[in-house]
């Protein structure tokens, strides 16, 4: 709209000239002599001309000196145009000045030269103006939108300063907050530091209580309370205030009149406008023994109180402020978590450290009491059993009268149920229990079970009875030494635990237990064939009303299951039934002690054998081991004397030459010295300085050949020990107590094998 105004201005002004050509002026008097004489005019105009010719020729001047020195102006060609059309200008002035005289062809030539290239110039200056004021327009617009800009950075830059300020606010409120790692602390230092940065009236802090179901005024900036009272007052948590707060992130603006705002308000008189902010509070569970887990969080609340009687409000720099030091406290807060609940994990930490010390050095302790006990029970008990049954072997093998025999034998199976009872009790922590499972008599177990029983009666004055079936199986296969430690055990046991009357001993065999009236003691399970089921039943037997007592109460104690039997280590004898795929059941008295014991036992039958093939292979063993034992070099090495001296006579008796050692470093001499003059070398395992392992590692690697061979001597019922035997290079091992049956079938062993 603008460039065709500008157009019309153009148009109209070029209407004058031509109207003056058509209008007759008239014609003025300039012939007199004065002021406005020819001459005096024509002399003006001259000065005119030279005049307007001088700046005109100074104008572009300036103007190239401005186009040359500038590199902003984006219209120079414009600028070359201008001083290119005021540069004739001014030549057609100064060439104007000469010819108001009498003047040449060629000056007037050159003025008409000029004119029309003024003519030329100005007509395209005129045209570029049209085209370049749109343009100049553009450059006016860009200059607005560059001072609406340069408002709007000054803008800008002040909410910067405003920012920066309240950053300040926050690094020095954040300095003086995490110089405390103490809760309270933290919490009044920004109640200080907020109402000093922001003019407060007051600042509360709010925490929920226990149940989560109130809040609790706990930190206050104005001391108008006591702490009992602080105590006191409390908002329920489902305030509408409060649930709003709690909701959202940033800072809310209550009604002063509001609940949660008069209660921080601090005054009586009321207050200003009130802001509130969540903070969210850590909690971490209770340590059981690794990293604490983060519980769901809750949430405190901060309400900021302006005063009364200032009327200003929240600015939002002022919210942003509060924002960013709740975040700052909250983080403090949760450091001030984590360390007290890692302290209190220290606390609980070293507590168990101490406990566990404690219990390290009863462990401790309870285990150098085990191993002197069992120290004392093998030097003490387990070795001279040893002996005497060693002795008892030999013993056997003599013309004895009937009398001394079965006097010698007894003494033999005693011996060999102490013995088994001994190394259960010294192994009773391995819970590991072995059955050595090789054929036997039923009966002559049975006998000397009653016989035993029968000694134990009358020594303690009670009666005995004694039944037993007549077709009992004899011929079974089992662990004839544990059975008979059983059922002496469970024997004794139940003497121990009575005052007087008469012990029965009743023994049934597989067949007449289907016949048995009285159902509780009929087992459901069904065994096969090759099995022989045996029953012992052992009572005491007091009154009627005793029995009846008792008969009532058996329900309730099957299996000895959560029952004080009163028997040391009835739980072993439990599990050495259980291998031997039977059962125990317990039934107790009307004072509690047991009373009847019913044993249960399932054990293989020995397949029948020719006497041809019994005897025969008896005969040639007995013959052959004559010739190979007789005269065989032996080195006995064992550092318990007693022990060395009945194994040196078992081995005589075999007819072996013998060479008895102490230690393992008088073995490994002898052997370097003697080079292969022992065929045999039987090693203790449980020597002191160089065990029994090290000793036969030493003589495989100094021996020729296989000789000699090297048999382990130990009193240990463990599986393992065979298999570090073998490992060591040796090729045989006998376990205490040494028996000469059982030397003399291990000896053969090893020497043909």
């Amino acid at each position: 709209m603008s460039r065709a105004f500008y157009h019309g201005l153009l148009i109209l002004s070029s209407f004058p000239l031509a109207t003056a050509a058509e209008i007759d002026l008239p014609l003025c008097d300039c012939d007199g002599d004065g002021v406005w004489s020819i001459d005096s005019i024509r002399n003006w105009q001259k000065v005119s001309d030279f005049l307007i010719a001088a700046a005109y020729f100074s104008i572009p001047l300036e103007l190239l000196y401005f186009v040359t020195c500038s590199n902003l102006f984006p219209f120079k060609w414009i600028l070359f145009q201008f001083s290119a059309f005021i540069v004739l200008c001014g030549l057609t002035h100064l060439l104007n000045v000469f010819t108001y005289k009498p003047h040449s062809f060629l000056l007037v030539l050159a003025l008409t030269i000029s004119k029309f290239l003024t003519a030329v110039v100005s007509f395209l200056t005129a045209i570029t103006l049209l085209t370049l004021i749109p343009q100049l327009l553009k450059v006016k617009l860009r200059e607005n939108f560059l001072r609406r800009k340069a408002r709007e950075l000054d803008r800008e830059v002040g909410l910067m300063k405003r920012q920066e300020e309240a950053s300040w606010h926050v690094r020095m409120l954040t300095q003086e907050i995490r110089k405390s790692l103490d809760k309270h602390t933290i919490l009044y230092t920004t109640l200080v530091e907020l109402s000093k940065t922001l003019q407060l009236q007051n600042c509360a802090v709010w925490m929920p209580n226990e149940n989560e179901l109130e809040m609790n005024l706990t930190h206050e900036l104005n001391g108008r309370r006591g702490s009992s009272d602080l105590d006191a007052v409390s908002i329920p948590v489902d305030d509408p205030d409060v649930a709003h707060v709690k909701k959202r992130d940033g800072v809310e603006i209550l009604d002063p009149e509001s609940m949660l705002g008069r209660a921080s308000s601090g005054m009586v008189g009321g207050s200003g406008a009130v802001a509130a902010i969540r903070m969210p509070m850590l909690k971490v569970s209770d340590f059981k023994g690794g990293t604490p887990e983060v519980l769901q969080a809750c949430y405190g609340i901060l309400v900021l109180v302006l005063p009364k009687n200032d009327t200003r409000v929240w600015s939002h720099h002022e919210l942003e402020l509060i924002e960013v030091v709740a975040d700052q406290v909250a983080v403090a807060l949760s450091h001030a978590a984590v360390l007290e609940e890692s302290h209190m994990i220290r606390d609980k930490l070293v507590e168990q450290n101490k406990v566990l010390l404690q219990a390290r050095q009863n462990v401790m302790m309870a285990s150098e009491a085990w191993n002197l006990f069992r120290k004392i029970m093998n030097q003490g008990i387990r070795s001279p059993i040893h002996s005497i049954l060693g002795l008892l072997s030999i013993m056997q093998q003599g013309n004895l009268t009937p009398e001394q025999r079965l006097i010698v034998n007894t003494m033999a199976k005693t011996g060999g149920v102490v013995s088994a009872l001994i190394n259960d009790t010294l192994e009773i922590n391995s819970e590991h229990f072995t059955l050595e499972m090789k054929p036997f008599q039923l009966q002559p177990l049975i006998k000397e079970a009653a016989c035993i029983a029968r000694c134990l009666c009358d020594g303690r004055g009670f009666g005995f009875g004694f039944q037993v079936e007549n077709k009992l199986l004899d011929q079974v296969i089992g662990d004839e030494r544990r059975i008979l430690h059983v059922l002496l055990h469970i024997i004794g046991g139940l003497l121990n635990g009575s005052n007087g009357g008469c012990m029965t001993l009743r023994v049934w065999s597989d067949s007449e237990l289907e016949d048995l009236r009285d159902q509780r003691w009929v087992w459901k399970s069904k065994f096969s064939n090759v099995n022989s089921c045996v029953k012992f039943e052992m009572a005491i037997r007091r009154s009627l009303c005793s029995n009846s007592s008792s008969s009532v109460q058996h329900d309730r104690k099957q299996n000895g299951e959560g029952f004080d039997t009163g028997f040391f280590s009835f739980g072993m004898c439990k599990k050495l039934v259980q291998l031997m795929q039977g059962n125990i059941c317990i039934i107790p008295s009307c004072h509690g002690r047991p009373e009847c014991v019913t044993l249960l036992l399932r054990l293989p039958l020995q397949p029948p054998m020719p006497i041809s093939d019994l005897e025969g292979p008896l005969g040639r063993r007995h013959r052959s081991s004559s010739s190979l034992l007789e005269g065989l070099q032996v080195l006995l090495v064992d550092d318990d004397g007693i022990n060395r001296k009945v194994t040196h006579k078992l081995l005589e008796k075999l007819g072996c030459c013998v060479s008895p050692l102490s230690t393992g470093a008088e073995c490994l001499s002898s052997i370097g010295t003697s080079g292969a003059q022992f065929q045999l070398v039987i090693l203790d395992l449980n020597m002191p300085m160089m065990n029994g392992y090290e000793v036969a590692t030493k003589v495989r690697d100094m021996r020729t050949g296989c000789r000699p061979l090297i048999v382990a001597l130990t009193a240990s019922t463990e599986e393992h020990v065979w298999e570090r035997c073998v490992k060591s290079g040796m090729n045989g091992l006998i376990r205490k107590p040494v028996l000469l049956p059982e030397l003399e079938r291990e000896l053969l062993r090893a020497l043909t094998t």
